[in-house]
């Protein structure tokens, strides 16, 4: 009796075992860094939303063949950061963003609170977190919001992740759980941005107008427009145009195969604005905001453009040059 008794048993069990579906088993990982980029520029930033993502929020499970999530069954995630409440950049200046259950802005999540893979939009089951083969891993989604007016340099911020899971892990015979995973851990996650310098540009065209003879055109005054990175210095230039003197370095603008020179100086004085060395302007000394970059507002660099009089007058046309301002950091 005792032989066939444990016979039984062991029977028993071995049908079990065949009846039964692999037992699912997840763990805390390692995190797969999220970066927006590393050469964002500052107006872009500003301007417009950046997104990111990784492929592996910390979360790893070994699915179950065949395994089915019930509404009972939960993966939680607690995300919490910086006191600032977004990537941190070598001034202290902050870039703040939304984070995302799933790619799409139906599912955002809200820092300190439990959001549920399973029970939101059933994303685990999407991700086939407990069933088919394979191993898999929680993505999660990031987009910058509009309107961060920073300085350039490295932005990051490290979250910290708490998850915690119930799930049943293995199902049996007529659907049976055998048993339920309970869990839970704690990693971080790194999100960056390397913000560059960047600038917004106005120049509106030079336009001396008509006139008989060079000593009648008027000096004509203009001022540039320069909207740069927060906190950035820099300097402008302006280059010798198309058609520059190769003696002297006079400016000339062309029609046909004729020439009449000119020259752009500095605000309203007698100093030649060029694109090399003391040449150029620092944005210190802009005539309007002078002094480092503002990222929102403009700096104005004002000039005057003069045709030489020191020349003879040459035939009637349409005189025309092109001229680069360039900002350097």
């Amino acid at each position: 009796m005792r032989v066939k008794d444990w016979l039984l048993r062991l029977l028993l069990l071995a049908g079990l075992g065949v009846s039964a579906q692999v037992q699912a088993v997840c763990s805390v990982v390692a995190t797969v860094p999220a970066s927006f980029g590393t050469t964002v520029s500052s107006m872009t930033v500003r301007t417009a939303s950046q997104t990111s993502s990784t492929t592996n929020a910390g979360l790893s499970c070994t699915p179950a063949v065949l395994s089915v999530l019930a509404s009972s069954d939960h993966f939680d995630a607690t995300i919490t950061g910086s006191s600032q409440g977004g990537m941190v950049g070598p001034t202290g200046d902050v870039i703040s963003y939304t984070i995302y259950a799933n790619n799409t802005t139906s599912f955002p999540m809200t820092r300190g609170t439990a959001f549920d893979f399973g029970g939101s939009g059933g994303i685990a089951a999407a991700l086939g977190l407990v069933f088919g083969p394979g191993t898999k891993t929680v993505p999660l989604y990031f987009t910058t919001l509009v309107g961060s007016n920073v300085a350039s340099g490295v932005y990051s911020e490290t979250l910290s992740i708490f998850w915690s899971w119930n799930y049943c892990s293995g199902i049996g015979i007529g659907g049976l759980c055998l048993g339920r995973e309970i869990n839970s851990g704690t990693t971080t996650l790194n999100v960056s941005m390397t913000v560059v310098n960047d600038c917004q540009i106005t120049t509106p065209p030079i336009a001396f107008g008509s006139a008989p003879v060079v000593s009648a055109f008027a000096t004509v005054n203009g001022q540039a427009s320069i909207a740069c990175t927060k906190g950035s210095a820099y300097t402008v230039g302006i280059s010798d145009g198309q058609n520059p003197v190769s003696v002297g370095g006079r400016r000339q603008m062309i029609s046909g195969s004729h020439l009449l020179a000119y020259d752009i100086f500095m605000s309203a004085g007698t100093t030649r604005w060029g694109s090399v060395g003391a040449a150029r302007r620092a944005s210190a000394s802009a005539d309007v905001n002078p002094g480092n970059g503002l990222g929102t507002g403009s700096q104005v660099f004002n000039y005057n453009a003069k045709v030489y009089t020191d020349q003879a007058t040459p035939p009637g046309g349409t005189y025309i040059d092109n001229v680069v301002l360039d900002v350097g950091f």
